[in-house]
């Protein structure tokens, strides 16, 4: 990652532009390269500059934020400035690397400047290993919800997909296979017990004996136990010691 980048604010409020590119210049590392007051603006400009990074506001007249980013070059770096906390989860489906909130504290600014310079991942992107308090974006209907790690209890198979049950007893079609899931969550904490399915051993109540000396577990908030494998019984036990 270059040690100095270039920047465009987008924003329709002049003064919001303004408090703004004040703020960046305590960080030497981040060159103002220009500013937009609108999508369109925006649009000429990142042809014209080709900036690392868009700081961009949501709600302008016009077109709004989210349109502009269908149209941001891919090495081109996104974070979004707005006052209105509901855009998050959309945001961050939209790979944008960081979601301020107006008025922005420094010690935000800094960490997003952090990211960039240390050519972090969007916070959505997938490949990066997960922690159990890391958010993830989730379908929920006709909108999105943020589950953390933690909250899940299970994960099982469908198709090429997976379903994720939720400590609040929702269950949802994630667009993640079990072994994508297996590559990204944290092993001390999830553990594969079937082929088609992974539990959250922070959420194991008991194994309990099956059929034909099989096993079942049963997690808190599910209601029916899940199948464990004979191979997958042992370490299982040992994870819960």
């Amino acid at each position: 990652m270059k040690t100095r980048l270039t920047a465009l604010l987008v924003d329709d409020e002049r003064l919001a532009r303004a408090e703004l590119r004040r703020m960046l210049a305590a960080h030497p590392e981040i060159e103002v390269a220009g500013e937009a007051g609108d999508v369109a603006e925006a649009e000429a400009a990142i042809a014209r500059l080709s900036p690392d990074v868009v700081f961009l506001d949501i709600r302008m007249p016009g077109a709004s934020g989210f349109d502009l980013v269908e149209k941001v070059p891919a090495g081109t770096r996104v974070v979004f400035v707005t006052a209105y906390s509901e855009y998050a989860l959309r945001a961050f489906e939209a790979n944008a690397l960081d979601y301020l909130m107006k008025p922005v504290p420094p010690e935000r600014l800094a960490a997003a400047v952090r990211k960039l310079l240390d050519g972090a991942p969007a916070a959505s992107a997938p490949g990066r290993p997960l922690h159990l308090d890391d958010p993830l974006i989730v379908p929920s209907g006709t909108h999105y919800r943020v589950v953390r790690v933690r909250q899940i209890v299970c994960l099982r198979a469908a198709r090429d997909s997976s379903e994720a049950v939720t400590a609040d007893g929702r269950t949802t079609l994630v667009g993640r296979s079990l072994k994508e899931w297996e590559e990204l969550l944290p092993p001390r904490h999830f553990l594969r017990v079937h082929r088609s399915t992974i539990v959250n051993v922070e959420h194991v109540e008991r194994i309990e004996p099956w059929f034909k000396a099989g096993f079942r577990v049963r997690l808190r908030g599910l209601p029916e136990p899940v199948e464990v494998s004979r191979r997958h019984a042992a370490l299982l036990r040992e994870r819960l010691v």
